[in-house]
């Protein structure tokens, strides 16, 4: 049975699935698994915003078409939802808190990282790494 799980992905991690040259790195299977369904991602305007601007920076070299190929994929296959915000949390680097508070809008909902101590202590927030051994533990 095919398991689907609802995350938002951090901007890190999608850089790191887009610049990837190794098809075995957590990055980019996250983002295989984006492609084919098994994960929906959780995201709002702020965040595509986000995306667009660090994935067009001209130091990463990735092309226009392949930016946008991914951010439709995401918008496309992906959940639209708002920010809830959270009293009391602060954040290294105030752009953060949009992944976290839009992870919050969903209960069920993953945040997945590469800057784990970022975020607030919840067992949902969690490494490229994490994420895909919860996976294969709900798929066995």
């Amino acid at each position: 049975m095919k398991t689907t799980l609802f995350a938002v992905i951090d901007t890190n991690v999608i850089v790191s699935a887009l610049i990837s040259t190794n098809p075995e790195s957590p990055p980019f299977i996250i983002m295989a698994h984006v492609y084919a369904g098994s994960i929906i991602p959780v995201y709002n305007d702020e965040i595509i915003r986000e995306y667009r601007d660090v994935l067009s920076r001209p130091r990463f070299h990735l092309s226009l078409e392949g930016i946008e190929n991914a951010l439709s994929v995401i918008q496309s296959y992906g959940l639209n939802l708002e920010r809830t915000q959270v009293e009391g949390t602060s954040f290294p680097d105030s752009k953060d808190a949009v992944f976290y508070e839009v992870k919050m809008s969903r209960e069920d909902a993953y945040l997945i990282t590469g800057n784990i101590k970022h975020f607030p202590r919840n067992p949902l927030v969690v490494t490229p790494r994490e994420f895909l051994d919860i996976m294969s533990t709900i798929e066995d």
